[in-house]
């Protein structure tokens, strides 16, 4: 497997200043998603905007389950501002009309 859009695991601890435990906690939370190539845990590149979020969220001293918490109530929200863009752009269309 490539590893050109990976990040190790071991790098991004280091540099956010966050134990190994705190990233492993997420994953089996299934708030992020790793890979593992040859015994060396990864960070694919499409995870690490989220992750970001997720440790402001941890420097604010919220807990996994928390963050799990607020990390679905931003993926609803999320999903329903995409809704309402798709209903205002068919209000448009048929305004238009």
């Amino acid at each position: 497997m490539k590893t050109e859009n990976l990040i190790t695991v071991n790098e991004f601890c280091i540099y956010h200043n966050v134990e190994f435990t705190f990233i492993n906690s997420l994953q089996q939370a299934g708030l992020v998603d790793v890979k593992e190539v040859d015994q060396t845990i990864f960070i694919p590149e499409s995870e690490l905007k989220k992750l970001q979020k997720i440790i402001s969220l941890h420097e604010l001293d919220i807990n996994i389950a928390g963050i799990e918490a607020i990390t679905h109530m931003l993926d609803r929200i999320e999903q329903m501002q995409e809704n309402m863009r798709g209903l205002r752009n068919k209000l448009k269309m048929y305004e238009g009309e």
